[in-house]
């Protein structure tokens, strides 16, 4: 079994023997590792997402060089195991939240979370819950101004720990800098985002952006956004499109 003593040697052990290889050709399928698509190149063996975090509970306390080791490992499975581990590290009772948030910031303009799913799992409960805790989400604006895809969808999807606490002012300050980006995974980010607002802080909130903003978005990030509305008002929303 696992425990915060193991090295990365260790752990790239255990997940090449839990793979399977179908599972590793269909994440290459879904999470587009083809010429020219988001992914190009990214390697899995078959891990599933729940094993992963099993795992990365057990790995609580592993040490930050043994997480940046495994950050930077070309096995997708590898990355997203070590940034599970990570926010496991980050949230712990009387853990030093400043050291562990670094390494995630380092991990990104590394370009290691680089891709939607590796995004999505560690840039709300770690970033976007240590701005919350420092109640400034200044640095979401510097990450969703960025030109590169990844970093971009950090400063989005870190909007999501002040939406979880009642905050729109977050998402709505970020919105600026991304609402003409067309890329997909921008889209979809930014419209989860509007969405979630409108559903766990103030559906009025969500009409008032949309009011304001429905022509000038992005098909996709309207249509996420408006998914839980009636379907008289998506359909107005459309027609301002």
């Amino acid at each position: 079994m696992l425990d915060d003593t193991a090295s990365a040697a260790d752990i790239l052990a255990v997940l090449v023997e839990l793979g399977d290889p179908v599972r590793a050709a269909g994440a290459c399928r879904f999470f587009k590792t083809g010429p020219g698509e988001y992914a190009e190149g990214d390697e899995f063996v078959g891990v599933r997402v729940p094993e992963l975090r099993k795992l990365a509970r057990g790995l609580r306390g592993l040490p930050g060089d043994v997480l940046a080791e495994l950050v930077s490992n070309p096995l997708h499975e590898a990355r997203q195991l070590a940034l599970l581990t990570l926010g496991v590290n980050f949230a712990a009772r009387g853990s030093d939240r400043a050291h562990w948030v670094n390494v995630y910031r380092d991990a990104v303009r590394s370009g290691h979370v680089d891709n939607w799913d590796l995004v999505d799992c560690s840039a709300e409960p770690i970033l976007g819950a240590f701005l919350v805790d420092a109640d400034d989400y200044s640095e979401l604006l510097d990450w969703a101004s960025s030109d590169d895809l990844w970093e971009r969808r950090v400063g989005i999807i870190g909007a999501f720990a002040f939406i979880r606490v009642g905050r729109s002012d977050a998402i709505l300050a970020v919105a600026p800098s991304v609402i003409d980006d067309r890329r997909d995974l921008i889209q979809k980010a930014f419209g989860w985002m509007l969405r979630e607002t409108g559903k766990r802080v103030d559906r009025a909130v969500l009409t008032d952006y949309l009011d304001a903003h429905a022509a000038r978005m992005g098909r996709t990030a309207l249509s996420y956004a408006a998914e839980h509305l009636t379907s008289d008002e998506r359909s107005r929303y459309r027609a301002m499109h």
